[in-house]
């Protein structure tokens, strides 16, 4: 079967897709589902790792803008605006250049990894950048509900959750069941709530007979959901998830406490060393806030409240190179040799 993006896999479980819908698509989706051997052998758990880095612009963002962007040209909209942390404003630029029309991004100024900022840029979008946090730009942004010319592309749109439920219908797919438990980075709460969507879709129809856990993971310095509050200055190395009141925050809790599951929180230092980990021992290279997946799985497998032996999928959302710098400022400097293999073999033999 040709791979022609999750619109076209998956129709049938998007009620909001007309023949009049035209599919705007970079073929997103179909993202591997790669069994972490080394991290399983050490968790002592059966470990997947859906790593959506692999989508057209690196993120899981991809699969509800195919959604979001191709209803907003039914509608005839002439442009698009979000607010971002990075990944956002990637795929909506790209996406609305696919579809011919304008990209607005609005950024947190000087809070955006350099990978995410040049995507967003060579796609063509207009990129402002906002004196304030994600929430600032978000609350902007919310202003143009109004304007009837422009689509809002945010998680608020619903459009976008329809998209990016599709993950879980994949992940179902490949193993031919639910997972046991599902560990995920929690920002703006728009994937937690669209993953519990799909697994309860598919188990709606008989295509899965059990639903999973749903553990989602904040960074201690931006975690609204686990401590009840808003962040009005949210802080953290994990660019993807640095925002103090999610737009889907009650759907998130809902989703936590439907399926049994728990929203914790991990600190920056456990992020870079789950960044470093799962990289080094998979070879799976991930943004620092897909890393808080494997931080709060560590976590949570110490503290018991993931068992051992459970069928566990931790979702990586962003591929690693969007946020170079992080990588480079927390691993080793490299060596300088003179032009000779004896001179390799010391570093060999070491």
């Amino acid at each position: 079967m040709v791979w022609e993006g999750v619109i076209k896999r998956y129709r049938e479980f998007l009620p909001i897709i007309t023949d009049k819908t035209p599919v705007v698509t970079l073929n997103e989706g179909n993202t591997p589902l790669i069994r972490a051997v080394n991290l399983s052998k050490e968790l002592g758990v059966d470990l997947f790792i859906k790593f959506e880095g692999l989508n057209p612009t690196g993120s899981f963002k991809d699969r509800g803008m195919t959604v979001a962007i191709s209803k907003a040209i039914e509608r005839g909209v002439k442009a698009t605006i979000c607010a971002s942390t990075g990944n956002t404003s990637a795929s909506a630029a790209a996406y609305s250049a696919r579809a011919g029309i304008k990209s607005i991004v609005l950024i947190p100024k000087g809070y955006v990894a350099l990978g995410k900022l040049a995507q967003a840029m060579i796609y063509g979008a207009i990129v402002l950048e906002v004196e304030g946090n994600f929430d600032d730009a978000l609350r902007v942004v919310r202003e143009a509900e109004k304007e009837e010319s422009i689509e809002i592309v945010n998680s608020i749109n619903p459009y976008r959750l329809e998209g990016q439920k599709t993950a879980a219908f994949e992940i179902c797919d490949y193993l031919g069941r639910a997972p046991d438990v599902q560990v995920m980075p929690v920002g703006n709460a728009g994937n937690i709530t669209a993953y519990w969507m799909g697994y309860k879709e598919y188990k709606s129809v008989g295509k899965i007979s059990s639903l999973p856990k749903m553990f989602g993971i904040q960074a201690s310095g931006a975690a609204p959901i686990v401590y009840n509050r808003v962040f009005e200055k949210p802080e953290t190395i994990a660019t993807a998830i640095r925002i103090g009141n999610p737009a889907r925050w009650q759907e998130a809790v809902k989703a936590r406490d439907e399926s049994g599951g728990k929203i914790i929180d991990v600190s920056d230092d456990e992020i870079i060393e789950a960044y470093k980990k799962v990289a080094s021992s998979e070879g799976i290279f991930v943004e620092p806030a897909s890393a808080a997946s494997i931080a709060g799985l560590i976590k949570l497998v110490r503290s018991g409240d993931i068992p051992k032996g459970a069928l566990v999928v931790a979702i990586a959302t962003g591929n690693g190179l969007k946020d170079p710098n992080t990588a480079i400022s927390n691993l080793p400097p490299t060596f300088t040799i003179k032009p000779s293999f004896s001179e390799v073999m010391k570093f060999i033999k070491s």
